[in-house]
This record gives structure tokens, sequence and C-alpha cells, in this order.
């Protein structure tokens, strides 16, 4: 069954080792989505795993020497100090921090599949005890909005067996010792400002903008017809190849350098068309070459109401 996964910037064990360093993982997303799961296949891997920890306790653990192994915490919305807000504000605080390396890994799960699960469990929704799950499950996904939008790594477990999601979460964590670079590809606008995370970025404003032909301005990207005209403009096809070039001749030397990821961010000014199709024509390419390769659309997630469901799917070689 195939993945859907997106990723948005470095993953907090791939980072080159820094001593001292507090490598942190911070699993979340709606309850029924896998994050137990997640939780207990990181500390298979070994990391030192806390599921369920309030927000307020966080604090101390980046408090004195940095552990000897990475750390990874669920996050629950079922606690009672749990704040979305409260904790993007912790997070960017982490995030200045040069002595600690947080990511945080959002395991999404579409509303219909959420239903089934609490349908076949007949579990009781934390958030609505007396009411339906659906109910609890609606209001779950809209107190975690802004959580997943934040979020380094999002996987879709829609379409997920267990098994599916442990072999998703070790390709990610798991040290890896074959010496592939996994790869992450964003595409964004430039009016919402840089990704967070990304080692480079390209500017595709240069391009020839679809926005402005009426029978492509509703679509993304991803569409045939949105990269059958881009292709008409001569600048696309040398700049494209240039970019793969280049980045084909950095993923070896990465390698050498100890990196187990990369992040790339391309850019245009909406996000949705220029961005988009550089970004789905650079992971076919370089799937094919053998690398391991995520996408994520920022701006076409937000246009989607910024609500959880079905991810990109993503070639992974």
């Amino acid at each position: 069954m195939d993945a859907s996964l997106v990723a948005g910037s470095e993953a907090a064990q791939s980072r080159d080792a820094v001593p001292g360093e507090f490598r942190l993982v911070l699993v979340t997303g709606p309850s029924g989505a896998g994050r137990t799961t997640a939780i207990r296949v990181l500390e298979d891997i070994g990391y030192e795993t806390i599921d369920n920890i309030p927000l307020s306790l966080i604090p101390r653990l980046l408090e004195g020497t940095a552990p000897d192994r990475p750390v990874a915490l669920g996050l629950d919305v079922r606690n009672r100090d749990f704040n979305a807000t409260a904790l993007i504000e912790l997070i960017d605080g982490m995030v200045r921090d040069p002595g600690v390396s947080p990511m945080v890994v959002y395991l999404d799960c579409a509303s219909p599949e959420l239903i089934r699960r609490y349908s076949e469990t007949r579990r009781r929704h934390p958030l609505a005890p007396d009411e339906t799950p659906a109910e609890g499950i609606a209001r779950e996904l809209d107190l975690l909005t802004p959580i997943r939008v934040r979020a380094d790594l999002l996987i879709d477990t829609t379409e997920l067996s267990p098994h599916d999601l442990k072999a998703e979460i070790k390709r990610w964590f798991e040290p890896d010792r074959s010496g592939r670079l996994a790869v992450s590809l964003q595409s964004f606008s430039y009016r919402r400002g840089l990704p967070r995370g990304v080692d480079m970025v390209f500017d595709c404003r240069f391009l020839k903008n679809p926005h402005w032909n009426p029978a492509l301005r509703a679509l993304d990207g991803r569409d045939p017809a949105v990269q059958a005209f881009l292709a008409q403009d001569p600048n696309f096809a040398p700049f494209l190849d240039r970019v793969r070039d280049l980045v084909e001749f950095l993923l070896p030397a990465q390698v050498g350098e100890g990196k187990a990821h990369l992040a790339i961010g391309f850019g245009c000014t909406g996000g949705q068309h220029r961005s988009v199709a550089i970004a789905e024509l650079m992971g076919s390419a370089l799937a094919q070459a053998g690398w391991p390769v995520s996408k994520r659309h920022r701006e076409l997630e937000r246009k989607a109401g910024e609500m959880p469901g079905p991810a990109d799917k993503v070639s992974v070689a």
C-alpha cells in the first residue's frame, strides 16, 4: 500500500551530530491516527519515549545535560493543559535554542476513516464522551489545525495499516545504513514567507504564470495541463534540468558529510502553479534516480482549509 507522506523540514535525528544537542521529536495528531504505534516504534529503534506528557513538563526535559539518545514525546489533546497556541510557542522557542533540535511529527487521517476506526473499537472519543465519535473528531481536528500546519513531517495514515505505519516511521527515523539520503521537496508562496527548515530554496517566479490563463487559474501544478503550459516557456526545461543536475550533484556530497536528509523549497508568487509543478517534476526525477523523496505543497494545504485530509501521494524509492 502506498504511503501518504509530506515532509517540511529536517528530521531531528537526521541532523549532523552535535555534541550536547538535545534531539527531540514531538508526535501528535488526532486520536486514532496512530500516535501510540509511532511512539512504540521510536522506542524500539532507540528513542527514549514518553507518551501523553503534559506540555508544562516539556521545558523541564530541556534543562541540564542533553541525554545520550534522542527523545520522542507523544502529545495528546486529552491532557488538561493541552493548548495549540502554547505548543507552537514552545516549539518556536526550541527552534531558537541552538542546543535543541526539535521536530514535530503530525499523524494525519481523514475523518471518515477515523470514524470507522472508532466504530470498530466502540471507544468513546475523549472530546465527546457523551456524544458521537464524529462530533469529537470534528472538535479535535479543529483544535489541531494550527499544529498540523506547523508540522515538520506529516504522515497520512488514512490508508496505512499499523504495519505500514511502522515501516514509514522506521524509514524516517531508524539509522540509515544504506547511505541513501532522503529528500523532502516543498512548494510555497513568497507572500507567506519562506518555509521553516529548508536547506536551499529556488525561486520560480521568473517562469510564465499560469494564473493569468483563465482555463488554468483554478488548477494547480500537479495538473498535466498546467505542466504542459509551463513546458512552453523556453526557460522552463533549462531551469528544471539545471536544478536537477545541481541537486543530483549535491546529494552524494551531502551523504559524504553524514547528512541523512535534505530539504529543498521551491517558491513562486501564489504557491499554486509554478513551484508546485517544479516540485512534482523534480520529485519524480529524483525518485527515478533512486533517492527517497517526499513532497509537500504548503499553500495547497492551506487553500484546502487547513483541515486534515488525504495528503499528496508521494513517490518513494
